[in-house]
């Protein structure tokens, strides 16, 4: 119980660590839409912002739509912080705890921009989910010609994206798929760490879910 407990520990820190110094890099050095290869062929550096949770779903442009998917997004972190805590004291296999370690960490990840991005990092005019449009789509400008802004605060930070794969499909293709990107998302550590945990789950249910009869015999 012990040992999963410093390897449920050790997961959620460095996901977190790797996270939040990747988005910080990014958002300080780059400029919006700015790439950089990373992997020739395969993967770049592309810099945006998004206003929702993983590959960029959301709830809404609203603010009040903000506020209910951060609120939405702690609570499921809370439930999955607890679940955590009882798979591990019931003597759950390692790799299980590992791959809700994974999840828990990449919801956290992207909660702390929603959270803390507003009051460290000025608004950046130029990205476009972050003005105001009107009901077909247009900025709304205010008296002096500026476009207005959406609301600041804590929970309404953007989240920061910048993994692109690059391949593309094939020209043999059907259904017109010949030359367009086989994954359009851009993604960044926690949503990779969500993926990679909710996949190993998938795939493994069975056998992660089992209960470990070592780790019960464990001292806490």
């Amino acid at each position: 119980m012990k040992k999963n407990s410093i390897i449920a520990i050790g997961v959620i820190l460095l996901v977190l660590l790797v996270d939040q110094v990747v988005k910080i890099w990014v958002k300080v050095t780059f400029d919006i839409q700015e790439t950089k290869p990373f992997i020739p062929n395969f993967l770049e550096l592309y810099y945006i912002e998004n206003r929702g949770m993983a590959f960029g779903t959301t709830l809404g442009d609203s603010h009040w739509a903000k506020y209910a998917l951060s609120i939405f997004r702690l609570l499921a972190i809370f439930g999955i912080g607890y679940y955590i805590t009882k798979v591990i004291k019931e003597g759950a296999k390692t790799s299980f705890i590992i791959a809700i370690s994974l999840i828990f960490a990449g919801a956290t990840g992207n909660l702390l921009d929603s959270m803390f991005y507003d009051l460290f990092f000025p608004i950046d005019p130029t990205i476009r989910t972050n003005m105001i449009v009107n009901d077909v789509g247009f900025p709304i400008h205010d008296h002096n010609g500026d476009v207005l802004l959406r609301e600041r605060g804590f929970m309404l930070g953007s989240v920061v994206d910048m993994f692109h794969f690059t391949p593309v499909w094939p020209s043999w293709m059907p259904f017109d798929l010949a030359g367009q990107e086989i994954f359009s998302f851009v993604w960044n550590i926690a949503d990779g760490a969500i993926t990679i945990g909710v996949a190993m789950i998938l795939f493994r249910y069975k056998s992660l879910t089992s209960i470990n009869s070592d780790n019960l015999k464990e001292e806490e």
